[in-house]
């Protein structure tokens, strides 16, 4: 009952900033779109601009650069760089945790670094790629994919913030539970020992836990993060294989299941090499 307590206490704290926090998102969603003409995604900073909006705590950006990347409107690259720099729900599982600046700030400057860096190297490594010159309908960026269409400001700005909220909470709630009842029968100086693999080999478990296109994946890696389940890199390689459903919207189209799988491949090895990277750093540098 104690540790049942604890977990619906922590997760009640967190619940009214994470409503805030979704609202604010959604006003932020509805006036983001790329119009019929933009090109933002298809110069020179696209994979900057990419990696820049796929930073913002949702997945409504992936979404939409899957959609354009189907379309042929962006560049492999592009869409990679968005990727990598989406963490779904983990800046705001962060931000309400109280988690010091001093480790939200390491994530996102490590995702900016590495979508920026591959987006340009995939690029020019895949330069003769053409782009699709036709014009195409405003698509906005909505989280988890939902459209606003046809819906009143009351369910679009509260409703469904409220229910999205709800359903983060729960999956927080059940983490809680799951590390509080862990913690109570073996002793939280023995936690450690149950790490499977040790900061060597969890980059390659996180990577495809982060694969998982349901925002309850973020909520599991950060939350096991925080509560010293996986090592600083082996939480940047779940994030930053974490696209939300961007690639559920990718794998829609069938006829491109290669160049999909591909893609994911390429995402998932660039995930693990970089929580490698940062793991042994922080072995290096005695952090871990």
């Amino acid at each position: 009952m104690d540790v049942f307590l604890d977990a619906l206490k922590d997760t009640a704290i967190v619940f009214p900033f994470l409503l805030v926090i979704y609202i604010l998102i959604e006003f932020l969603e509805q006036r983001t779109s790329l119009g019929r003409n933009s090109k933002i995604l298809q110069g020179n900073l696209a994979p900057l601009i990419g990696t820049a909006t796929g930073i913002i705590p949702q997945c409504g950006f992936s979404v939409m650069a899957a959609k354009l990347y189907d379309r042929g409107l962006i560049k492999t690259g592009t869409l990679l760089a968005v990727f990598l720099a989406t963490s779904d729900e983990a800046l705001i599982i962060l931000l309400t945790s109280g988690t010091p600046a001093k480790v939200i700030m390491p994530i996102i400057v490590i995702k900016l670094i590495v979508g920026v860096c591959f987006g340009y190297l995939v690029n020019a490594m895949l330069s003769g790629e053409k782009l699709n010159e036709g014009g195409a309908e405003e698509i906005h960026a909505y989280s988890c994919g939902r459209e606003h269409e046809g819906k009143s400001n009351v369910k679009v700005f509260f409703v469904e913030p409220l229910l999205h909220s709800l359903k983060i909470a729960l999956f927080l709630f059940l983490v809680n539970l799951a590390f509080g009842f862990i913690i109570d029968a073996v002793g939280e100086d023995k936690i450690s020992s149950l790490i499977v693999g040790g900061p060597y080999f969890q980059p390659f478990i996180t990577s495809l836990v982060g694969l998982i296109p349901n925002c309850a994946s973020s909520v599991i890696l950060t939350e096991t993060y925080i509560r010293g389940g996986i090592a600083f890199g082996s939480c940047v390689a779940g994030l930053c294989c974490n696209a939300g459903v961007g690639l559920v919207i990718l794998f829609r189209n069938t006829k491109k299941l290669k160049r999909n799988l591909l893609f994911t491949l390429a995402l998932y090895l660039i995930s693990v090499v970089t929580g490698l990277a940062v793991n042994c750093i922080c072995l290096l540098c005695g952090w871990i």
